[in-house]
């Protein structure tokens, strides 16, 4: 176990340092190098070796670098290059929490503007140094190897300098741009809240197929074990239709949600509301449960949100009953108040029993869908069986 952590630590130790990634962080520090020698032909620098005037051309580019890390896409423009290049490979886990410690996007702030004319000046300066000595170093291994006899094995030692200067450098780099180019404290906020969103919506999707699909299996279960035994073929035919209907709207449900989850340009569809409600009864009937329901008030007049997750409540607790306690007796009220929408569904203990208090996910998620309405949800014995009430507000 130890061995194997030991590996994992070293393979993460030296991802880096892949051909590719050290490969690429040298084309980075090389491209902005020649932002040096651009610099270099508009304004000379005077005589002298190559080195030398590659080192004064670095220095010469700082004022014009200065000018342009305040443009606010310049930051978007080098945030992008920088997780591109200096985290380079295939797409994992690890390589995108580090691509997302380098920010991509436009400076919002005077100190994104200061840290980025920061990072404009630490990058042309370390591709200079780099440039420099990827030229002049195999010059001198040349020069070595030349003289032949011992020199040659002398020339090995530029040459080995190339490569730790390639990998240092980018190593530098990289370690610069996690520093200067990183999120600010807002975009992390940002980025923080649309995470909590998402995961939001994935709960929240999470009980729509499992109020839904649930909803489906139970029904279909109980229909099809009253229609075995109820030797009719009336009953038979009535328990297909329903089993039918129920499963159809079951897979219209999965197809929107899956139509979310893959973030696709059209709409999700029409998630059911309470003016639906009578679907519903008239599947727990078809399953054999005596429902009686009671509806005061416009359905229609309840606002979409609140419809809905009522709907998925109401279906939520038929669902338990079928479940639970079997074809039993259940009344159902549903009253719509000025500022709010109230549920009750009332049902006789079956020879199943009734559902274990505070276990479930179904009875979670009544709750959690009535405390995120700004309402209440409680479940639980009563004096003739069992209870669910919700009060979901509307104002």
């Amino acid at each position: 176990m130890r061995g194997s952590a030991r590996i994992s630590a070293m393979r993460r130790l030296l991802s880096p340092l892949t051909l590719a990634n050290v490969c690429t962080r040298w084309l980075h520090l090389v491209i902005g190098a020649l932002f040096a020698v651009v610099c270099m032909f508009i304004h000379p620098v005077g005589g002298g070796h190559g080195v030398d005037v590659l080192l004064r051309a670095g220095l010469v580019s700082v004022p014009p670098l200065v000018v342009l890390g305040l443009v606010p896409a310049v930051r978007l423009a080098e945030g992008v290059q920088a997780q591109l290049m200096l985290v380079a490979g295939r797409p994992s886990p690890e390589r995108d929490a580090r691509r997302a410690r380098i920010a991509a996007a436009p400076a919002k702030s005077a100190a994104d503007r200061v840290r980025t004319v920061c990072w404009l000046v630490v990058r042309v300066q370390l591709g200079t140094l780099t440039w420099s000595a990827s030229v002049w170093l195999p010059t001198l291994a040349v020069g070595l190897a030349g003289r032949g006899g011992g020199y040659v094995l002398l020339a090995l030692l530029p040459l080995l300098g190339v490569a730790v200067v390639v990998v240092g450098m980018g190593e530098l780099v990289a370690a610069a741009a996690r520093w200067l180019l990183a999120p600010s404290a807002a975009e992390r906020i940002a980025a923080l809240e649309e995470r909590t969103e998402r995961l939001l919506e994935h709960n929240r999707l999470a009980r729509e197929l499992h109020d839904s699909i649930g909803h489906a299996l139970t029904v279909a279960v109980v229909q099809a074990g009253a229609a075995r035994t109820a030797g009719s073929a009336e009953f038979v035919e009535q328990a297909l239709v329903a089993i039918e209907e129920t499963g159809r709207q079951a897979l219209q449900d999965l197809d929107r949600v899956l139509k979310v989850l893959r973030e696709d340009s059209g709409p999700p569809g029409e998630r059911p509301a309470l003016a639906d409600t009578v679907r519903l009864l008239d599947a727990a009937r078809g399953s054999g449960a005596d429902v009686t329901a009671e509806v005061t008030g416009p359905l229609d007049a309840v606002p979409g949100p609140v419809s809905r997750e009522g709907y998925r409540i109401l279906q939520e607790s038929l669902t338990n009953v079928l479940r639970h306690a079997g074809p039993v007796a259940v009344t159902v009220r549903i009253v719509v108040h000025d500022d709010a929408v109230e549920l009750d569904i009332r049902n006789r203990l079956g020879e199943i029993g009734p559902a274990p208090l505070g276990r479930g996910r179904g009875l979670r998620g009544i709750r959690e869908r009535a405390v995120l309405l700004g309402g209440h949800a409680d479940a639980g014995p009563c004096a003739d069986g069992w209870r669910v009430h919700a009060r979901l507000p509307t104002a």
